[in-house]
């Protein structure tokens, strides 16, 4: 029996192209992974820290007695929710599954509470007279965020740079080869080409 002779890389073809679309949806944030990490944990450690007054931060997420005796009103507490949906709980899912969608929501997330954030120090800096204003765990909850916003850009940019070489080489090389099909095409038909 003689083996049939086979298309070389054109046998792999389809599953080359199935993994680079697997590797195309995951990220590698590398040493930012843990950087990321510690400014998840530094988000959660300020839900122990007072945000205003007695008021601490999963005072002010929950809505509790203490947030209303304190004025935390709906600026604040937005920010704080998303700062703990987005900067802990996407955050953490991404670093887990590293996934590039994941990535891309925890970045959406977190640049939304960064803008919060500004708006939450705000409205604690002008509340009324017997309000009292921004605590420290408002202010490091807010330069968290940021930062988890500076790092989730850096890793979602990177991905997306590396995978559009990646779709530019294999654009590359299916041109290459196109043209060397049409190559073959035009030089078999070629009337002019002397025969042997």
């Amino acid at each position: 029996m003689s083996a049939q002779p086979g298309n070389g890389f054109e046998d792999f073809k389809g599953d080359i192209e199935a993994a680079e679309r697997l590797v195309a949806r995951e990220i590698d944030p590398g040493p930012r992974a843990l950087v990321i990490a510690i400014l998840v944990f530094i988000l959660l450690a300020t839900l122990f820290l007072p945000h205003t007054g007695g008021a601490r931060g999963l005072d002010v997420v929950t809505g509790t007695a203490a947030a209303a005796d304190n004025g935390v009103i709906l600026p604040h507490r937005v920010f704080a929710i998303f700062a703990v949906v987005f900067g802990v709980g996407f955050s953490m899912l991404a670093l887990l599954t590293r996934r590039w969608a994941v990535a891309w929501v925890a970045l959406a997330g977190s640049t939304v509470a960064s803008f919060l954030g500004v708006l939450a120090l705000w409205t604690r800096q002008t509340a009324p007279d017997p309000y009292p204003g921004p605590g420290i765990g408002l202010v490091v909850a807010w330069f968290a965020v940021i930062l988890l916003t500076y790092n989730w850009a850096r890793v979602v940019a990177a991905r997306t740079a590396l995978h559009l070489a990646a779709e530019q080489y294999r654009r590359d090389q299916s041109a290459a080869g196109q043209n060397k099909g049409l190559l073959e095409t035009f030089t078999d038909d070629d009337p002019d080409k002397p025969t042997s």
